[in-house]
């Protein structure tokens, strides 16, 4: 007896029937533009959770700067974590759309010479022969030289630090603005090295009535400034999003194959020569913490965790916004099982295994294992750890590569890096 069949199938005849039942699939055609469109309404949604964040960390910011104490700071500290999750998913967007790549820098970049900024530990040295500017210290002065020309500091403004701090004297360690900056600003340096603790710099660094650090009022002004500065940014980088923006126009705009290239070199740029190769292989080549992303918050487990899942929106087309609502719609995938089945399930798998080794770095965070420490010397299972969480992100981008193969889009080219492609020049 057939289960579950109608009573029109029962009475058909039965060579129809079994003709039907013995057909082989056939997967239904992927609308390319309509895939475009789900990764364009993605990005938009994932950078206004990203602008929403990042509001809510400015106003966490003013209460820390208008009232120092230890519950705001910890209430900034906290809106800067939360902040990172939706941002660290935007970064599949890079690499693929010079729009977001060439403004991602005044964001997220990273490492930064510190001494920049704020007063240093005395460890960290007092000259470097790559960066003139390596303690010049701006919160503590009121002029600096730049090329030899005096730059006027007294007054410290968003439009001061992106128009004349960022990158100052063409060095990309002068990093003044954006996630990072901020982050030095909440909890100072990380002296520990490879062992327990983060960054711990105390609340009445901010606090002109009881100032710890010297020059608080012009500490707690730059903090203020550089959180405007990122609403501005995110402010900018969603409307580059919109129906009308210069980001969702370059994506739908032109040819489908060269749109679904721009997704794929994304993903496989990030997973490879970003991920893989510069923000996790070098750090556990040189066991260095100064290589991690989040070094001054030890939160960097969040930030690998929350870019192997922006990938996997991307290529699944579906992106869980931070309401709990689900932006979706027609995806790469589909268009890769619609051509390959199995390599669409390889890939699927491979970036599932990516995200579940991510999951277990953060996992032992939690646990009390920071990133840090997860890559000592001498920490053999926290190097595996990494180390399985890198070679999933190398398996990962080969099964991209074979999903660029399948979808006859040509030949694509991925960001690499030395630590991977070639790890002896790292200690040359």
């Amino acid at each position: 007896m057939f289960y579950g069949i109608s009573k029109i199938a029962r009475a058909a005849p039965l060579a129809l029937l079994m003709a039907a039942v013995s057909a082989p699939t056939v997967q239904a055609e992927v609308d390319g533009k309509a895939v475009l469109k789900t990764y364009a309404d993605i990005a938009e949604a994932n950078y206004e959770d990203s602008l929403n964040t990042a509001k809510a960390l400015e106003v966490a910011v003013g209460a820390l700067v208008a009232d120092p104490s230890e519950a705001t700071m910890k209430g900034a500290r906290e809106a800067w974590k939360a902040a990172r999750i939706p941002y660290q998913q935007t970064e599949a967007f890079r690499f693929g759309n010079p729009i977001v790549d060439d403004w991602e820098g005044r964001v997220n970049a990273w490492p930064l010479d510190e001494g920049l900024i704020d007063y240093v530990d005395s460890s960290y040295g007092s000259d470097s022969d790559l960066n003139p500017l390596y303690t010049a210290n701006i919160i503590a002065n009121r002029s600096i030289k730049v090329n030899g020309k005096d730059v006027d500091t007294s007054v410290i403004s968003p439009s001061f630090l992106s128009g004349e701090l960022h990158e100052a004297g063409d060095v990309e360690a002068n990093v003044a603005t954006g996630y990072h900056a901020i982050e030095f600003l909440l909890w100072g340096q990380d002296l520990n090295g490879t062992e327990a603790g983060a960054g711990n710099r105390p609340y009445t660094d901010f606090d002109p009535d009881n100032c710890t650090g010297g020059n608080c009022a012009r500490r707690a002004e730059y903090l203020a400034a550089a959180a405007n500065l990122l609403v501005d940014d995110l402010e900018e980088m969603v409307a580059n999003w919109r129906t009308d923006g210069e980001a969702r126009k370059a994506v739908m705009g032109g040819e489908v194959k060269q749109g679904i290239a721009t997704i794929l070199t994304g993903m496989g740029s990030l997973s490879y020569g970003e991920l893989a190769g510069e923000r996790m292989k070098l750090g556990l080549l040189l066991h260095d913490p100064e290589e991690e992303h989040d070094c001054f918050s030890d939160n960097t487990h969040i930030s690998h965790l929350y870019d192997a899942i922006g990938i996997r929106n991307v290529y699944e087309g579906s992106y869980t916004r931070t309401d709990g609502s689900v932006v979706e719609g027609p995806s790469v995938s589909d268009m890769v099982k619609a051509s390959n089945a199995d390599i669409d399930k390889e890939l699927r798998t491979d970036i599932d295994a990516t995200v579940a080794a991510m999951k277990a770095i953060a996992d032992a965070a939690v646990g009390g294992e920071a990133y840090d420490q997860q890559i000592g010397e001498g920490n053999k299972t926290g190097n595996a750890r990494i180390q399985a969480a890198i070679d999933a992100l190398v398996k990962q981008t080969k099964s991209i590569e074979r999903a660029v193969a399948a979808l006859d889009i040509g030949a694509l080219e991925f960001e690499g890096s030395d630590s991977l492609d070639n790890p002896s020049a790292v200690f040359e």
